[in-house]
């Protein structure tokens, strides 16, 4: 690490002590000194840190690069004897033999530098520049899954349950530090999903493809404005090699049922031209064991008990695409363009057994209930990007325009058989049928504009345009008890629209005091949408808003800096949210959407302590107003998932983070939150609601190296807290995972084991609002994996990053991953 940080340091240094010389310069006759790098081979070496010295007293006079030719070029150099150093990663530092540029020349060809490899330097570079599993930056804090062991074989999901502050609930809800509502972003890109879709995406993501996790709790105005509890930006890995080169990753691993994927990255850099790719399949099945115990009350008083039992296995198989290239038309202008998509299908066999009784414990009937869904999901997209760096002072412009469709569908069958006490036939069964076809289409395109205005300030602004469109169609049918067809069910059927265009603009300014930086922004958006049920009267919104943004740091010493954020956020309705349609368990559970679910608010409050970089401590505090939450309500005997606007919900946070280093060979990270949250509402189900509870959720990860060995422990506790009308009950793991790397770091096996005690579970209960029930469940938790990855090519050069306009939008779009 000293040495990175050295050269690092080195290079600043060489390029401030040449703009500075330079400008001493003006004034002498402009002769210019060149020269090339070979390696060991005789072949350009690129990208070094090239010095110019003078031969007197070893003085640098000016630095630079190589360029892809291994050539190097300094101006305006004065009359004298100079030496050239050359240095870069991987090869023994070189230096040349005293030459002079005499007075009055025009140019001069430096003597040629032959740079040998290092082994040893390399070594200890490849070693040093591991990076911690948790790293905490000044805005954010980031989970480094590429070097982590218990990463390999997981899915995205599975691997976005150990991030820190971050929690997955019973119907895969992405909560952080106890808060609903958070954006999930893929590089830096929207994903325009609704939350089952996103969950689906998220399983069917290879954890291999995955380089790094950020979470950022208070975002800027930069951002889109949607998430009241923050954004989870998945980075996925990319190529930083020129030449050809790669990786390949195959794995395996075993639960209740057996899973396999595999991945495949090719990057190739010739010139100006990078073009790269990467495909991942996988096979995914798991279990799902849910109870649920309830008790209805009728108007009379009268209770009926109900004792369900379902057996929820699924399975999915995914294969993803990424195919994108840059190419630089200028060494200020670099265009691009990537095309990606997926094409992932998944079957549920759900078999529920309910028990009903006038009194606990004794049946009076009973019913059963098998269910197949069938489900494909496909999307394409394709993004083209545009990037122009203006001068040299840092003012840049940005284009990119989105096209995504997602074409997705399902097939449901369900079978329902009733039983009198006796266990004999009560009634002709209940059979259904529907088809759920769901078109999704989006259009966005974005520009992003940077200027330095001085030194010490600096402006940033944007506009953004997103379209739209979902198309769900619902198809039912029900077996007709005389002529055994099936026919159309009208109390079913029926397709719901959904429109909506956001127009929003957005500008920052940066200020950089001695020691303290500020930041502003406001964020402008303009929504307008119409909810359409065929046959029922539109729901029709607009309504502009304005999201502004503070950020305030100060470095108090050496090590210790506190920092303050505040920002406005909303939380637009889920596609799926909105969707009235009707989906069953059995007859007596079922989930429906709600059209007229509005949008939320959040206020957000942030105060942040580091020191010496490393310890960060936060406090938070949070009020959203029409929080939108999930209930589980009664309509007469039956139970039903819906979701809808509370009046408000308020939250309380401190956390504290913490890596640690024990030896050289032990070291570790710590993250503890402890949180508060309430919620009001004044009409919920005809009556006043209002609850919360404080609770704590603590995370630690143990790394351990020896003899060529990575062994990882991390555990996991959440205790029990109150989310809206639920009670959720403790929940708590231990994973583990060996790796080890061999032929020089390119042939890499990991071996690794979720939950191994198999104690994690999702249970709680609702007693308030008129409900009175118990769900517990346990999910396919304890898996064990295998994973053997590949790297070949060759290493010089990173990849532009990519950064669309549609991600927001992907985000609120079921079966994305």
């Amino acid at each position: 690490m000293k040495t990175i940080i050295h050269n690092i340091f080195y290079t600043l240094l060489l390029v401030a002590i040449s703009c500075s010389v330079s400008l001493a310069q003006q004034a002498a006759p402009a002769t210019k000194v060149s020269g090339a790098l070979l390696n060991d081979q005789g072949k350009p070496l690129d990208y070094a840190t090239v010095s110019l010295l003078r031969a007197s007293d070893s003085t640098v006079v000016k630095g630079a690069l190589s360029n892809d030719a291994g050539v190097y070029v300094f101006t305006n150099i004065k009359a004298g004897n100079y030496l050239i150093k050359a240095t870069v990663v991987g090869y023994q530092k070189a230096v040349s033999k005293s030459f002079t540029v005499p007075a009055n020349a025009s140019q001069v060809t430096a003597p040629a530098l032959n740079l040998r490899t290092g082994s040893t330097e390399l070594k200890a570079v490849t070693i040093t520049a591991t990076k911690p599993l948790i790293e905490r930056k000044i805005d954010r804090t980031v989970m480094n899954v590429e070097n982590s062991v218990l990463a390999a074989g997981n899915t995205a999901m599975e691997i976005l349950e150990r991030a820190p502050g971050v929690t997955v609930d019973k119907d895969d809800n992405i909560s952080l530090k106890g808060k609903q509502g958070v954006t999930v972003m893929i590089n830096d890109k929207l994903t325009y999903l609704t939350a089952a879709q996103l969950a689906t995406l998220l399983r069917s993501t290879d954890g291999n493809t995955i380089k790094s996790i950020e979470i950022i709790t208070n975002p800027s105005a930069k951002y889109d404005a949607a998430g009241n509890s923050g954004i989870i930006n998945i980075k996925l890995k990319k190529n930083t090699q020129s030449g050809t080169n790669g990786s390949i990753t195959v794995g395996g691993a075993k639960g209740q049922y057996w899973r396999d994927n595999s991945s495949l990255n090719l990057n190739h850099k010739q010139g100006n031209l990078n073009v790269f790719t990467s495909l991942s399949r996988g096979d995914n099945k798991r279990g799902h064991d849910l109870r649920l115990n309830r008790v209805v009350t009728d108007s009379l008083g009268n209770k009926t008990y109900f004792n369900q039992r379902s057996l929820m296995p699924g399975s999915n198989h995914y294969n993803n695409y990424r195919l994108g290239a840059d190419y630089d038309l200028t060494p200020k202008h670099t265009i691009g363009f990537v095309v990606s998509g997926y094409s992932n299908s998944g079957t549920d066999n759900n078999d529920t057994k309910t028990i009903i009784g006038k009194q606990f414990g004794a049946a009076d009937s009973s019913l059963h209930t098998t269910s197949v869904i069938k489900q494909t999901y496909k999307n394409f997209a394709l993004n083209l990007n545009d990037k122009i760096k203006i001068d040299t002072s840092g003012q840049e412009i940005s284009f990119d325009l989105d096209y995504s469709k997602f074409k997705n569908n399902s097939n449901a069958f369900y079978y329902t058989n009733y039983f009198k006490e006796d266990g004999s036939q009560q009634h002709f069964p209940l059979n259904l049928s529907n088809q759920t076809p769901s078109n999704i289409t989006i259009y966005t395109g974005k520009v992003d504009y940077a200027k330095p205005l001085t030194k010490t300030i600096k402006l940033e602004a944007g506009a953004k345009f997103s379209s739209v469109k979902t198309d769900n169609d619902l198809r039912a049918q029900k077996q007709d008890s005389v002529t055994m067809a099936y026919l159309n069910d009208t109390t079913r059927t029926n397709r719901f629209i959904y429109n909506e265009k956001i127009s929003a603009a957005y500008i920052n300014l940066n200020k950089q005091f001695k020691k303290t930086s500020v930041q502003i922004g406001l964020r402008a958006e303009q929504t307008r949408s119409t909810g359409n049920l065929i046959g029922f009267t539109p729901v029709k919104r607009s309504y502009l808003n304005f999201f502004p943004s503070v950020f305030v740091n100060q470095t108090l010493s050496d090590k210790h800096e506190m920092s303050f954020s505040y920002s406005r956020r909303i939380d637009r309705p889920g596609y799926d949210d909105l969707n009235p349609f009707v989906y069953y368990l059995d007859p007596y559970t079922f989930s429906k959407g709600n059209a007229f679910l509005k949008a939320q608010y959040t206020q957000n409050f942030e105060l942040n302590y580091t020191y010496n970089k490393t310890v960060n401590v936060s406090l938070g505090y949070s009020r959203t107003s029409d929080a939108i939450t999930e209930l589980i309500l009664s309509e007469g005997n039956k139970t039903f998932q819906t979701n809808d606007n509370l009046q408000t919900q308020t939250g309380y946070n401190i956390n504290v983070n913490t890596p640690f280093t024990i030896t050289k060979w032990w070291e570790g990270n710590v993250n503890a939150t402890a949180f508060y949250l309430g919620f009001k509402s004044d009409t919920l189900a005809g009556s006043k609601f209002s609850d919360g509870q404080w609770a704590f959720q603590g995370r630690t990860t143990q790394t351990f190296k020896f003899a060529g060995y990575r062994f990882e422990v991390m555990g996991d506790y959440q205790s029990s807290l109150t989310y809206g009308i639920y009670k959720i009950r403790p929940r708590y793991s231990i994973d583990m995972g060996l790796s080890k790397s061999f032929m020089n770091k390119k042939f890499n096996v990991k071996a690794s084991c979720d939950d191994i005690f198999n104690i994690r579970r999702n249970d709680l209960s609702s007693h308030v609002i008129n409900n009175n029930f118990d769900i517990k469940q346990k999910n396919d938790t304890r898996v064990m994996r295998l994973t053997f990855t590949y790297n070949f090519g060759n290493n010089s050069i990173k990849m532009r990053e990519h950064r669309s306009g549609a991600d927001d939008e992907k985000g609120r779009v079921k079966g994305n991953n």
